[in-house]
Order: C-alpha cells, then sequence, then structure tokens
C-alpha cells in the first residue's frame, strides 16, 4: 500500500521514498508518494524520479491493486531495483493548475445546482456535465460566471473532514455526482469543504487535490455550454 501524501500535504513538491514494486508493464511503486494517481476527472500527475545520476520521467500516476499507486515512466527505461531511494519531483505547474480548475469546479456546481453527470479536470480547463433541462441564454451565461467569480474573490477556505460510511448513507444529498459514486471499502469518506460556518457554501465527498482557498483559482471565464443530450448540459470553464 502506497501512503498518500497528497492527501495530507497537496502542495508538496518532491519527497524521497523508496521503491516496493514493479508491475509487469514496467510501473513503479513507492512506499509514499506525492503523485495523485488518475481518479474522479482528475489526471493523474507527472513528473520525475531520481536515482542516483538517472532520472525518469513520469507520465502519469494510476490506482493499482490493494491501494497501490503506480508510477508510469514516459517511456521505457531500466527500473529501479527494489529498496531503492528515490527522489519524487512532481510537474507543479501541471499540477497546481488542476488544482486550482478543480476547486473551481466545486464552485461551479454551487451556481449550478443540478446533479453533476460527469466531469473532465485539466491544468488550464475543466467542465461539467448536469442533468439540466433548460440551456441559459447569453444573459443567464454571463450572471451565473458573475456568481462563480464573486465565490472566488471571497476567498473562501477550503478544508476536509472525514465521515463512516454510514454517516453519508444517513445523508445522500451530500453526493452531487450520479455517474460516480465516493470509493468505498475502507469504512471512511473525505468530504472537501469550502466556506466555513456561517459561510459555508459547498459540502461533497471528493479525493481530488484543491487550493486552500478560493483566491487562489483567479478569474475564470464560461467558456461554453453546450447541450449533450435531452437534459444534459456540457459547461465548460477557463482561466479568464
Amino acid at each position: 500500500m502506497t501512503e498518500p501524501l497528497f492527501m495530507t500535504d497537496p502542495y508538496r513538491k518532491s519527497a524521497t521514498a523508496r521503491v516496493i514494486a514493479l508491475t509487469e508493464e514496467g510501473g513503479i511503486v513507492l512506499d509514499r508518494t506525492i503523485f495523485y494517481p488518475r481518479s474522479g476527472g482528475q489526471p493523474g500527475d507527472s513528473g520525475t524520479l531520481d536515482l542516483g545520476d538517472q532520472r525518469i520521467a513520469i507520465a502519469t500516476a494510476v490506482k493499482g491493486e490493494g491501494g497501490a499507486i503506480v508510477l508510469v515512466p514516459a517511456e521505457a527505461v531500466t527500473l529501479p531495483p527494489l529498496g531503492a531511494e528515490v527522489e519524487q519531483r512532481l510537474d507543479w505547474e501541471r499540477r497546481y493548475g488542476q488544482m486550482r480548475i478543480h476547486t473551481a469546479l466545486h464552485l461551479l456546481s454551487v451556481v449550478l445546482p443540478f446533479p453533476v453527470t460527469g466531469g473532465a479536470i485539466a491544468h488550464d480547463k475543466g467542465r461539467l456535465d448536469f442533468d439540466m433541462p433548460e440551456m441559459p441564454d447569453a444573459d443567464e451565461r454571463a450572471i451565473l460566471e458573475g456568481r462563480l467569480n464573486a465565490l472566488v474573490t471571497r476567498d473562501l477556505v477550503v478544508s476536509e473532514e472525514w465521515i463512516t460510511e454510514a454517516e453519508l448513507d444517513a445523508q445522500p444529498g451530500l453526493v452531487k455526482t450520479m455517474s460516480v459514486q465516493p470509493p468505498r471499502g475502507t469504512g471512511r469518506i473525505r468530504l472537501v469543504r469550502i466556506g466555513d460556518g456561517a459561510g459555508q457554501v459547498d459540502l461533497q465527498p471528493c479525493g481530488g487535490t484543491h487550493v486552500a482557498r478560493t483566491a487562489e483559482i483567479g478569474k475564470l471565464t464560461i467558456a461554453k455550454i453546450e447541450k449533450k443530450g435531452r437534459q444534459n448540459r456540457r459547461v465548460a470553464i477557463e482561466f479568464a
């Protein structure tokens, strides 16, 4: 099992670790990692591993078996031996952009309070699909964009807490996504909260990485709203 350092400190850009397994496909498993594995619409992190004079470019990270996180080299290379100590470094600019966009998508689900049917995250843009019967017109789109940026500029704190699976079952309204359910099996679920006390605007299950305050997101624009079915509407955002 890999200790997910990104869960306790998403701002950590480097860390040492030991190689505990190698996969048949050429993946590398460490005892702990700062690399987020692809999940929930958020891409896996990229970066490098350094072992002495050798540098291995990591293209992405994916979930493996038994809680392992597998780092996938960008090309076929000589893999480090088991037990070797490596220095891992993130492509920080890419990760930080994903953190900003991911948090922005949570805010988008606040200004558009409809069930979410899908989503995707990149370092400079993202989108959510909503079960929404009507297409917003140009005026409504401008209002939505204004509300979204108003939440950003409020500089709301982003925090987390953990609840049991039973507690989540008792509060089904916390789950906004229709297509992806929170991962189960460990007995507890991570909640991401935006705002605190009377200023709370959002609380939902999420395992991704986020910024600490909404002002870090920066100004956003609603780039496109598309009809993707009888009631499915795709709303894309990007940095202004």
